[in-house]
């Protein structure tokens, strides 16, 4: 554990090599392959990439490394909040859509980091948007038969957390805000979203997934040949 990060390294994959079943994880000091992965990664469906300091002995329950992520914006439709465990005043996360091709809002997260001032103002702001399930887009209890998982992403229990209550409070989707995130999953973001500004200028029909950055797509073989079988 007291050995340099470069010499633990090197005696893994000294006593490890490569096969079928395992794969040591790629490495470089070289900043121009470091940066081409970074695109190509992400278009195989991975985060990003870890730096470490090749002189870092081995430190448990530390966090001395660094995770480097895309950073990116969206301007998402808020359509609906869920309350915050403190009580019935508080907001506890805010519901995110972006519209499809075909004009429909799809759920693509949701943003939740906000001090407890913030969330009872939030609650109250909202509350004039409030609308019955009947009008919302997400309606999904007439769309549940045709679509199971919408119980699920709309208003059943988490796939993390069987007892989670997912139900929310329908807002009309009028008010646009600007969230960063990382990395999309389907069409979801993959990570909770952070809130960086309300758009008032923005029309909501206007946030479609058509603003998004598309990488490029990569298969996973052609970055670590001989991982996957085929």
């Amino acid at each position: 554990m007291d050995r340099p990060f470069s010499e633990r390294r090197a005696a893994l994959a000294g006593a490890l090599g490569s096969g079928p079943s395992f794969h040591v994880t790629p490495a470089t000091t070289d900043i121009a392959t470091a940066r081409r992965w970074f695109d190509e990664f992400e278009g195989a469906g991975l985060d990003g990439l870890i730096a470490k300091g090749l002189n870092l002995p081995y430190q448990p329950d530390k966090r001395v490394m660094f995770k480097i992520k895309h950073q990116r914006t969206a301007d998402c439709v808020v359509a609906g909040y869920r309350l915050h465990k403190s009580g019935p005043d508080a907001v506890g996360s805010l519901l995110l859509g972006l519209y499809t091709d075909d004009g429909e809002l799809a759920s693509v997260g949701v943003i939740g980091a906000f001090s407890m001032e913030r969330r009872r103002q939030l609650f109250t702001e909202l509350q004039p948007l409030i609308t019955s399930f009947e009008n919302h887009p997400w309606n999904w209890a007439e769309q549940v038969a045709a679509d199971p998982d919408l119980a699920r992403r709309y208003g059943g229990g988490s796939r993390w957390n069987a007892g989670k209550d997912l139900s929310f409070v329908p807002l009309r989707p009028e008010r646009v805000v600007e969230v960063r995130y990382d990395h999309m999953e389907g069409r979801r973001f993959r990570h909770t979203a952070q809130f960086n500004r309300w758009r008032p200028d923005r029309d909501p029909r206007s946030c479609t997934y058509a603003q998004l950055e598309q990488p490029v797509i990569f298969g996973l073989n052609d970055i670590v040949p001989g991982l996957l079988p085929d």
